[in-house]
């Protein structure tokens, strides 16, 4: 694909109709290879006249006519890799990665490769349609808005604001998904969700309440620190490529062990020096099994406990239960090879443990989450380079997004949904708080005292088919959902598919805003009130967006939206108008025409996330750093030199006080060995300062520089005035705090920004400096503890480990026990889990859209172990039935490989299009099916919701596999 030439630089090859406008040239073996980090995907997504990628991107001389490089962000994963897009005329020609970026270092995968099809893509929705009589009919804007407006204004004034549902997205931009919530404020629910719902809440709620955040705490760069890796229900060397760069060099340059614990032999799991294979949903098991060892043997960091963390006491009597014995009877993994990673994990410090979804997606998902925290508080290895939770999310923005509030719980910066976190956004945005108040319904509680559905969480999107299919009178809200609106979320990445059929089918209206048709548009049998939006892809826009590591990225735009096809920001205007709203949803954003200015919703937030320190990210603060990413270390993530001189690359949360206050960033949480100045901090004063007469607050640590050198609570005014610090406030900053509550004022919501910086001036976090918890005691598990999976073929465990009785929490009924008694494991003998692929991502809609990895991989299929295949009759390559114990069915191809043990069985999720064996091709709108289609993994998954984020469970389930005739 490498033509020779003259001129000294490599050109990529076109196909031979298309060279007459490019040059090529030559490139040696040296610098190919040393270039080939992204061979890979270059590779696989190999280039034609359409454009890819192999060189280092740079206008050429040769070129007619101009080429514009436009740096954006790929949007896929969580890495925040760099694309520099080539546009020429207005033409996205070619891409390539970013050599300059501290993240990808010049690398792509497949996916990242290949992400100009993703924009340009023929199989996009390239205008407004609806449903009529069981055909696609093409309709204008103006008609979709009208007649949707007047659907969802009937519904809100006959049924209640909470009857129509917005389901946002972790591929909108901060701003976007900033306005999203703002959005749903506006029409009055708390009935809006996104992605991160059914991927990392449990992180989220499990981390948040240990320590402080619910985010990963240091970075994919910092794993070059790392003495020891441990993986646990992660396979990022599918689900996030590129973060292998940086895995690969710690296990490499510093001889780091990589412990890779999972039930498959994934391609992570490749690259271990330790594997452990383990019963899927046994997490908590595995993780005390290894601390047994660890306390048995004294090879705790007994000094950081006794400063940093309360509770371990109360964890110790918990693991004293799982000797090697038990370990081993609950998730197979041998005594020996327990000792042997306890051992390891001891004697390789600091070590970083790492999860994703395989972690996350159980009933109990929030106690696995926070038995990963315990391991590393019983290691020591928190608060330091090369330590930490590195918690790798999914999406491009999932970060940002659930940083912004697209959440059924909270408002933006996880300020939830109380009166107080109302009246700080009511004076953010501008407007009465009675205005707000007023938009929200109430209803009869079970005491006939009147609740205000404003201060209650809404239906997660993991429940919203429950919010339509449920008896009206078992909801916790007035009325069933009416309306629901997919605003880029892809329904196949949900469980029990039957049912979200019969969901969708019985809904007024479905709306789906995408730059992809998905699966909504097939799933059910609908004939009409089905609406198809095209929205832009996020080249065809511009903003910023968070990566997994908390840093900040600003896109440009690559090209003008194409077809008929809306930016979503624009799109929720257009919305607001015609409902009502507009006017004092956007009075403080400059409107140009219809498209609200993404620079001032950027400073909107900076004036109001001051819990997670989304303040000091002003627009040009993000594109300078995006303009000098060569000036970044591409360890430390801190810029050596240049106009960034000391920040952290994208000025990772929290970046406190306003941007004008300078602050760097902060790369690794928790790190007291920095001033908070600089990035440092304690464990956050989360949860008051004692509990049942211990102390909560930080034993002699602090961060260095801080005036208190001890623990203590968070800010407020009086606290300043106590100190006698007050007197460092500015007039104005004074003035703004008095406004607000006076002495009672917090960190939180001074809009001034003062009690921050007067804090840090001082060298303290204004959020405090307490200990971590390592007891919970506002969860159903204040320990975490192992419970079996609700539907598990292992009968024997539950008279120890059974499930939580049912109730009813985020608005509905909630099946554990009942679900759990019953015996299905004689009809669906087979464990039955699953995960990603290198070649999709998510629902695959977009991914298997692109013809590039749409031919590496054609088929679903089930992974079987070849001694199950045997047993069944199956051989590799034939089609099986995959039956699920709610009835749902699936007709895939078999895969028999080791990969899985005997009993276990995988899907990927990112397929969809056929349903219990039909094909669903022809219900496409013309033109817009993905070139891939397949069954949904999802059809034949079950119910099981987490005991405190109703996370859906997916890892972990049962099955029968059977011949197809």
């Amino acid at each position: 694909m490498l033509r020779k030439k003259t001129s000294g630089v490599a050109r990529r090859g076109r196909l031979s109709s298309a060279f007459a406008d490019f040059s090529s040239a030559t490139m040696d073996r040296r610098t190919f290879l040393r270039r080939s980090g992204v061979a890979a995907g270059g590779l696989a997504a190999v280039t034609t006249a359409s454009g890819g990628m192999v060189q280092k991107a740079q206008a050429q001389a040769a070129t007619v006519g101009k080429v514009d490089i436009k740096k954006s962000v790929c949007t896929h994963c969580s890495v925040g890799c760099t694309v520099l897009a080539e546009v020429k005329d207005g033409v996205w020609v070619g891409q390539e990665p970013g050599f300059d970026s501290p993240f990808n270092l010049g690398s792509h995968c497949a996916k990242g490769a290949s992400v100009r099809e993703h924009a340009h893509g023929e199989r996009r929705l390239k205008y407004p349609t609806k449903l009529v009589g069981g055909k696609w009919e093409r309709i204008s804007w103006d008609q979709a808005i009208e007649e949707l407006g007047d659907k969802m204004l009937q519904v809100r004034d006959a049924e209640g604001p909470d009857s129509v549902y917005w389901l946002g997205s972790a591929k909108h931009n901060n701003e976007q998904a900033y306005l999203m919530r703002k959005f749903a404020a506006f029409f009055g629910t708390n009935n809006v969700d996104h992605q991160a719902r059914i991927c990392h809440s449990t992180t989220v709620a499990g981390v948040a309440n240990t320590w402080g955040y619910g985010a990963m705490t240091n970075s994919y760069n910092d794993i070059h620190n790392s003495r020891a890796i441990f993986i646990i229900g992660g396979n990022p060397a599918e689900a996030h490529p590129v973060s292998l760069l940086h895995v690969l060099k710690a296990k490499e340059e510093n001889n780091a062990p990589l412990i890779v614990c999972d039930p498959r032999f994934t391609r992570t799991a490749a690259h271990a020096t330790e594997y452990v294979r383990f019963r899927p949903g046994s997490d908590v098991a595995l993780v005390w099994g290894i601390l047994w060892h660890i306390f048995e043997n004294g090879w705790e960091d007994k000094e950081f406990i006794r400063q940093r963390v309360w509770g371990m006491d109360q964890i110790k009597a918990e693991v004293a239960n799982w000797d090697p014995e038990e370990v081993e009877r609950v998730t197979g993994v041998p005594g020996s090879q327990m000792k042997r990673v306890a051992k390891t994990l001891a004697n390789n410090r600091p070590g970083t443990v790492i999860w994703c979804m395989g972690g996350t997606q159980h009933t109990n998902g929030n106690n696995n989450t926070r038995a990963y925290c315990v391991l590393q508080l019983a290691l020591g290895n928190m608060g330091k380079a090369g330590g930490g939770t590195n918690i790798f999310r999914g999406h491009d923005n999932v970060q940002g997004a659930t940083d912004l509030g697209v959440l059924a719980d909270t408002l933006p910066g996880y300020y939830g949904l109380s009166d107080g976190a109302w009246a700080h956004w009511s004076r953010v945005w501008d407007v009465e708080n009675d205005y707000i108040r007023g938009r929200f319904n109430t209803m009869k509680g079970a005491d006939g005292k009147d609740v205000a559905m404003i201060n209650q969480k809404g239906i997660p999107v993991s429940r919203w088919i429950d919010g339509v299919l449920e008896d009206e009178d078992k909801l916790q809200q007035p009325a069933n959902t009416k309306v629901m609106v997919f605003w880029g979320h892809a329904p196949n990445s949900q469980t029990r598919l039957p049912d979200m059929k019969v969901a969708m089918e019985k809904l007024d209206t479905l709306v789906v805003i995408d730059p992809y048709p998905t699966m909504s548009a097939v799933l059910s049998d609908r004939k009409d009130g089905v609406y198809l939006l095209p929205a832009t892809t996020q080249f065809e826009t511009y903003g910023s967006v968070t990566a997994s590591n908390r840093s900040l990225q600003w896109r440009e735009k690559v090209v003008e939206p194409l077809f008929e096809s809306l930016p979503d920001h624009t799109i929720m205007y257009k919305l607001a108008k015609k409902l009502g709203f507009a006017d004092e949803m956007f009075k403080n954003i400059e409107v140009n025409g219809e498209e609200p200015l993404i620079e001032d919703i950027t400073r909107e937030f900076n004036k109001g996330m001051w819990t997670i320190g989304y303040t000091g990210q002003s627009p040009e603060r993000m594109k300078l750093h995006m303009a000098n990413q060569h000036t970044f270390d591409r360890t430390t993530l801190r810029a050596l030199g240049g106009p960034c001189d000391g920040d952290f690359y994208g000025m990772p949360w929290p970046c406190w006080g306003t941007a004008e206050m300078g602050h760097p960033g902060s790369a690794n949480l928790y790190d007291p060995s920095l001033p908070v100045a600089e990035g440092g901090m304690p464990f956050r004063a989360r949860f008051g300062v004692e509990r049942d007469g211990d102390n909560l607050l930080a034993e002699d640590s602090w961060p260095v520089d801080s005036e208190i050198q001890d623990g203590y609570p968070e800010f407020t005014m009086a606290m300043l005035k106590s100190l006698g610090w007050d007197g460092d406030l500015t007039d104005d900053e004074r003035a703004s705090i008095e406004a607000v509550a006076g002495d009672k004022t917090n960190w939180k919501t001074d809009l001034s920004g003062g009690i921050q910086r007067v804090a840090i001036k001082h060298g303290c976090a204004p959020y405090g400096n307490a200990k971590a918890r390592a007891v919970v005691w506002t969860f159903p598990d204040p320990v975490p503890v192992h419970r079996e999976p609700l539907y598990t073929n292992r009968r024997d465990l539950l008279d120890k480990y059974a499930t939580y009785e049912d109730k009813t929490f985020w608005r509905v009924p909630t099946a554990y026990k009942s679900i759990q008694e019953n015996d299905f494991s004689k009809d669906f003998p087979m464990i039955l889990t699953s995960g990603r692929l290198v070649e999709y991502e998510g629902g695959g809609d977009e991914t298997r859209s692109n013809p590039w990895l749409a031919e590496l991989q054609q088929d679903m299929f089930i992974e079987i172990n070849p001694a199950d295949a045997n047993d069944l009759g199956v051989r590799d390559g034939e089609m099986v039935w995959v039956h699920g114990p709610e009835g749902g069915k699936v007709k895939v191809m078999a895969m028999t490989t080791q990969r899985v043990g005997r009993g276990v069985t995988f899907m990927p999720f990112h397929f969809g299009g056929h349903y219990q064996g039909e094909d669903q091709r022809s219900k496409y709108p013309k033109g817009s099916d993905p070139y891939v289609l397949g069954e949904a993994t999802n059809t034949a998954q079950t119910y099981g919701y987490d005991s405190v984020t109703q996370m859906q469970e997916t890892k972990a389930t049962l099955c029968r596999i059977e011949r197809a005739a």
